[in-house]
């Protein structure tokens, strides 16, 4: 790849290097120079320009990355659109990201310009959660070098949380509280429940290693649980004994993760036990957490991973005795604006395109979005795209081709939610035929809790939608003119009362459009 200032005459076809303002036009990085944009540059008095020219033998940054995506997405991933030479891996389904060792950084030794981010291995994630980005630094790479690293590259996969048994049982010494036992239940089946697991409370056993025993032996689930009266601190204590005299093994007492050290793992038929805590009888992370989730998504623990969870292993809940108030992280919300539509019942130019108090539609509700605070919005293109770029020229957006629009909205909607960057938590699905939509609403939207929400007037539900990162695995899957409501069954979902009716606003017709003109 060739890179450096050229002069305008050799631009053509080249890919701009930088950013260039050309009065409220902006030509954007990483675009493509026709020769309409090599007369706006001269006109504008720019003799030479940064490009980025590809050579015989260099891949494209988005075809690059799609491609070592696919070589890396392995069973429970998926590669999302490439853009600006980026293709996310995301969940399919919530478990724990499993990656080979040494994976990234053979990957990263390639080529400078060819990069692989993952999340930590083990790490739980839930549907739809970005677990790893393959970024292409430069506008190309070498056909070679790309090469290289898919033949480096190993699957990654997501070991899916499956549904098992849990049995719990706790010990008791005199003063052992029914509250606290009530408590102790409590907490261990919503950490079981919430990994698609089912838990079962035993009747308490006395703190004594033969009455533990008889009671371990005669268990029936996946998993066994013992909460003990008191912590174990050595294998001759009542549970690792207990497990042994039961016809087990002991794998490990005591692990390196804190808070958690107290942790006992042991083997009885084929069966994992594990000796809680102290730390378990709080809904706080800890290392039983650890250990619970990786059985839950089906991955063997053994006493020489437990010895390995001490890299990473002082977690947050750590800070003792009182530890430090942190501030909850606001959610980054960002807009999917819907602009690809063929609008046939409105007949004649692209409604989008139709004026409206000195501005196409379109640009109204980029405006709204803008004055909201959100961040640059995905514009979804399809029908007329070139005309809808020209449209929103000097507007900070991200724009996004559906290369299947022509087969409805499903596919429309799908395209922009696979260009949703990494970072964003949620997306507000926009219509881009709302041009009187409140900046205050879209606040409202954004800012509210709940999984999804939705403006309501007057008993009519209306847009934008507000779609949280866990249905993202649903909405790339729509077809056909199929739109987001289908999906709202699996969700909660929140309605918020709109301010007036422009929530409910469709410029599809013209008698639509002439009502919007005619209003005060």
């Amino acid at each position: 790849m060739k890179f450096g200032p050229v002069p305008l005459v050799a631009a053509q076809g080249a890919l701009l290097a930088h950013s260039v303002a050309l009065g409220r036009r902006r030509l954007a990085k990483g675009h493509r120079l026709s020769a309409d944009d090599v007369a706006a540059l001269a006109a504008a008095g720019i003799s030479d320009v940064m490009v980025a020219q590809l050579e015989p033998g260099d891949v494209g940054e988005d075809a690059a990355a799609a491609q070592l995506a696919a070589a890396l997405a392995g069973t429970g991933l998926m590669a999302l659109a490439p853009v600006h030479g980026r293709v996310n891996l995301a969940a399919r389904s919530a478990g724990l990201l499993c990656l080979p060792p040494g994976l990234v950084a053979a990957i990263n030794s390639i080529d400078e310009a060819i990069t692989l981010a993952t999340l930590a291995p083990h790490t739980r994630v839930a549907a739809g959660g970005i677990v790893a980005t393959i970024k292409i630094i430069r506008y190309a790479v070498a056909e070679a070098q790309l090469a290289a690293a898919i033949a480096a590259a190993r699957p990654l996969h997501i070991a899916a949380f499956r549904p098992a048994k849990v049995a719990l049982i706790a010990t008791t010494l005199p003063g052992t509280s029914a509250k606290a036992l009530a408590r102790l239940a409590q907490v261990t089946a919503a950490r079981v429940t919430t990994l698609g697991g089912d838990m079962r409370m035993q009747p308490p056993c006395p703190h004594d290693a033969p009455a533990l025993a008889t009671r371990l032996a005669a268990m029936d689930a996946d998993v066994l649980l013992v909460a003990g009266a008191s912590a174990s601190v050595d294998r001759g204590d009542v549970i690792p004994q207990a497990i042994l005299q039961a016809g087990g093994s002991v794998e490990r007492l005591g692990m390196p993760v804190d808070p958690g050290n107290l942790l006992v793992l042991g083997q009885l038929r084929g069966r994992p036990v594990i000796g809680l805590p102290g730390c378990a009888r709080s809904p706080k992370r800890n290392g039983f957490d650890l250990v619970l989730e990786r059985l839950l998504a089906g991955i063997a623990v053994r006493g020489d991973d437990i010895a390995a969870m001490g890299e990473g292993g002082l977690l947050p809940e750590a800070e003792r005795p009182e530890p430090r108030a942190t501030a909850r992280r606001p959610q980054t919300v960002g807009a999917v604006v819907l602009a690809a539509g063929r609008a046939s019942r409105m007949g004649g130019p692209h409604k989008l395109l139709e004026p409206w108090r000195g501005a196409p539609l379109v640009a109204h509700v980029i405006d709204a979005l803008a004055a909201a605070g959100l961040p640059p919005p995905v514009v979804v293109l399809g029908n007329e795209a070139t005309a809808v770029r020209r449209a929103l020229a000097g507007r900070a957006v991200q724009f996004v081709a559906a290369a299947d629009w022509q087969d409805g909205m499903g596919r429309s909607l799908a395209a922009g939610i696979a260009a949703v960057p990494a970072h964003w938590d949620a997306a507000l699905v926009c219509l881009a035929d709302m041009p009187r939509i409140e900046p205050a609403l879209i606040t409202a939207l954004a800012a509210a809790a709940g999984e999804v929400v939705l403006p309501e007037f007057q008993g009519r539900r209306g847009h934008p939608v507000r779609w949280p990162r866990a249905a993202f695995p649903q909405l790339l899957a729509l077809t056909g003119d199929v739109g987001g409501r289908a999906v709202m069954a699996a969700f909660a979902v929140t309605a918020l009362p709109a301010p007036s009716d422009a929530c409910l606003d469709d410029i599809d017709t013209p008698a639509a459009l002439a009502a919007l003109r005619a209003l005060p």
